[in-house]
């Protein structure tokens, strides 16, 4: 699913203009890019929390040449942990229906 098809879909069922509901979703997703820019978390029930976790030092290896160790440095990345009502609804899907 797209922002798009959100868009068009929200507009569907609430009679709203396309326009407005891609307003209100482009301004949801920025105050959440913001917050986590920022380093909150943020915490959305019933679906899930984003927050901002810091990854260690570590060394890679380069597979082209693998005698030589990479120094990778500690680096910030987004999780997401979705909340319980999605994770026991992603938990029903039969395996063989995701497509990857």
């Amino acid at each position: 699913m797209t922002k798009r098809d959100l868009v068009v879909r929200i507009s569907n069922e609430t009679g709203l203009i396309q326009q407005d509901v891609l307003k209100v979703i482009q301004k949801t997703l920025d105050y959440i890019s913001d917050a986590v820019k920022s380093g909150d978390k943020v915490e959305l029930r019933n679906f899930g929390v984003f927050e901002v976790k810091v990854r260690k030092a570590r060394i890679g290896r380069n597979p082209n040449a693998p005698e030589s160790d990479v120094h990778i440095p500690p680096r910030s990345v987004v999780k997401f942990k979705p909340g319980k009502e999605m994770r026991e609804a992603v938990m029903q899907i039969a395996p063989e229906k995701v497509s990857n």
